[in-house]
């Protein structure tokens, strides 16, 4: 049986763990070859050692999303080992202070916005290359509930990823033209490591899993998605159009 994402190249960030991880392992169990991208060495070899146990193959980038020069240097890399690359999964980001908003310091303000709207850019501008020499270029943007319940304490994180959003979108409107798709997910409350710390109270047996979510992401990444803009609502289970002003 033709596996979906047989012959693709696919970038992950924030591969070794959650979501990344799980999409990760999924991309390769569909025959992608997965460029996994995370700060920690070991937890990488860990992932690698996942995907060869589902017959994948995986080439691994220890780097972190706020070292600018390394960003730089990966789109141009993927180009000329691949050729292209047909899947940028944008998962890596951070929660940053859950603190009134003011309370919140100009370094830890800063430092979200970098991880979670600005490496993302750089990201982009530096993968376009290869995205663009793709037959059916794939991005999908991991973003939050967050950005549109603005709840109290929850602001530099809010914030990001409405930022996330409108560039997602701006970029997936600049690109009506070519072959290249984009959408944003709202995973929902799932099991990862960044909702327990969001959460300390609650229990996360009643939670879903990346595991469940990852197959939507390997739909998402194939050649035969043709909706961009948009985004999919996991806990919906359902793609949604961004709602215009009158």
């Amino acid at each position: 049986m033709t596996k979906p994402l047989q012959g693709r190249v696919a970038l992950v960030t924030g591969a070794s763990r959650g979501i990344g991880r799980a999409a990760a392992i999924a991309y390769a169990e569909a025959g992608a070859h997965v460029v996994a991208m995370a700060r920690t060495t070991g937890a990488l070899e860990e992932l690698d050692d996942a995907i060869q146990a589902v017959g994948g193959s995986a080439t691994l980038v220890p780097a972190d999303l706020a070292d600018a020069g390394a960003i730089e240097r990966l789109g141009p890399a993927l180009l000329q080992r691949w050729g292209k690359l047909d899947i940028f999964l944008a998962n890596a980001g951070i929660l940053g202070p859950l603190s009134p908003l003011t309370h919140a310091s100009p370094k830890e303000w800063a430092k979200v916005f970098d991880i979670n709207v600005t490496a993302n850019w750089r990201l982009l501008k530096s993968v376009e290359p290869a995205l663009q020499a793709s037959d059916a270029g794939r991005v999908i943007m991991l973003s939050s509930g967050a950005a549109h319940k603005c709840m109290a304490y929850w602001g530099p994180y809010s914030a990001s990823k409405a930022a996330l959003e409108a560039m997602a979108r701006s970029y997936a409107n600049e690109t009506l033209t070519t072959p290249l798709r984009v959408m944003l997910v709202n995973p929902g409350p799932l099991r990862t490591r960044m909702r327990a710390e969001a959460m300390p109270g609650e229990d996360p047996q009643t939670l879903r899993t990346p595991e469940e979510l990852a197959p939507h992401l390997v739909k998402l990444a194939s050649p035969d998605w043709s909706e961009t803009g948009k985004i999919f609502d996991f806990p919906q289970g359902k793609v949604l159009t961004p709602q215009m002003p009158a």
